[in-house]
């Protein structure tokens, strides 16, 4: 019997700042509700200059990996969409910082949002041939959409590090899984923007009628796994947009399921959903990592999930490319996930007010060919963007 493939260890690691929802309304002049139940938003993520996507990254998998697994892992694949160098992939840095075995290969996947599970996928298929070797994972961003636009509120930051392997702890993946590509132009970054681009009324439609497609396919082709899912995780550009993608697979007429049957199912997912809903209220848009802060969520506040439960994680990249998994709860995912230490990280962090958060926002790293000293407004522990020059960034950690 082949050994089960998927993930081992799993971390979560946030800028130290964020926004409240009501700070914002009311400096833009809207009421509260519109961010906090129009799109389910209670906070936003703000990260300083020095706190970029490979200083994330690198503290989200630093507080994962032993000495062991840093000489058995053989790929650092770097999931993201806020890439700052068009060629040299963001993973290299962490591959020096974290000090991995040197004949590991490093490098960078695109696709919008779905990035990190393609970078998932292609870790799994590589262990399941090699199953006593390990792949790190990671999945950063920063979504920016600029000051006073109408993507502001769902803007947020953050890392989610994966250790894939065999015989994992926390979620066994099916090697199955169900993918589908609609080239679109709903959400984009051109290489002369600054900004993302997004048509927000179209990507929700869009993101609707991929969820409905590919839940046809899979009702098709395997419903007897459907209906055996106790939960489903979504990628959450706004936790809003998973309650509408399940409203628009309940609307969908053509089933194989009865309507009864189909009800309960939903209704299953439904019980479920506020719990893999609950980090990313904190949060914001994550991008590439939106999905698998969701999947952290769902295990450590789904307090009656167990070992053996089946569960569906619906990636969306927009342009489009999404894909449905499943995974199998393992035996040890608690001990694995300690939620003590991801709650308390969340804990940890700081409210700032509309003008720091502003402040922040506006400040952007140097581009002259001096070697510049990067001056951040906090000092938390980890790693943090010190220097850049026209050549490279540096990076140092702090105790």
């Amino acid at each position: 019997m082949d050994a089960k493939v998927g993930i081992d260890k799993m971390s979560v690691y946030l800028p130290h700042f964020y926004l409240e929802m009501e700070e914002l309304a009311t400096a833009r002049g809207v009421e509260v509700e519109k961010y906090t139940i129009g799109i389910g938003q209670n906070k936003m993520a703000v990260p300083t200059i020095e706190e970029d996507i490979v200083a994330l990254g690198a503290n989200a998998a630093k507080q994962i990996l032993t000495e062991e697994d840093k000489g058995a892992i053989d790929q650092v694949i770097f999931a993201t969409e806020s890439s700052f160098d068009y060629s040299k992939a963001s993973s290299t840095y962490i591959h020096e910082l974290l000090e991995i075995q040197p004949f590991a290969k490093s490098f960078e996947v695109k696709e919008a949002c779905y990035g990190a599970t393609a970078a998932l996928q292609l870790a799994c298929d590589y262990v399941r041939l090699r199953p006593n070797r390990k792949i790190l994972v990671i999945s950063a961003d920063e979504a920016r959409y600029g000051l006073e636009t109408g993507g502001e509120p769902t803007q947020g930051a953050g890392a989610i590090a994966m250790l894939i392997s065999a015989d994992p702890q926390i979620l066994a993946l099916d090697m199955d899984s169900i993918s589908i590509t609609d080239n679109q132009f709903d959400f984009w970054r051109p290489n002369y923007s600054e900004y993302s681009m997004v048509d927000g009324k179209f990507s929700t439609e869009l993101y609707k009628n991929i969820f409905t497609r590919i839940m046809t396919k899979m009702e098709a082709t395997q419903p007897e796994k459907l209906k055996q899912l106790r939960a489903m995780t979504f990628h959450l550009p706004f936790t809003k947009m998973g309650k509408k993608a399940l409203a628009s697979y309940e609307e969908l007429a053509d089933s194989v399921f009865n309507e009864e049957e189909k009800i309960a199912l939903l209704n299953t997912w439904k019980s479920y959903f506020e719990e893999s809903a609950r980090l990313n209220k904190e949060v914001g848009n994550v991008y590439t990592a939106s999905l698998f802060l969701s999947l952290v969520s769902l295990l450590i506040f789904a307090e009656d999930l167990k070992s053996g439960d089946q569960i569906g994680l619906f990636s969306y990249g927009s342009g489009a490319v999404a894909e449905l998994l499943v995974g199998t709860i393992q035996d040890g995912f608690l001990n694995a996930l300690n939620k003590d230490v991801i709650v308390q990280h969340f804990n940890n962090r700081e409210a700032i007010d509309i003008e720091r958060y502003e402040a922040i926002f506006n400040e952007a790293v140097p581009t002259d060919d001096s070697k510049t000293t990067i001056k951040g407004p906090i000092e938390t522990a980890g790693f943090y963007l010190a220097e850049v020059d026209a050549h490279r960034r540096y990076y140092k950690y702090r105790d």
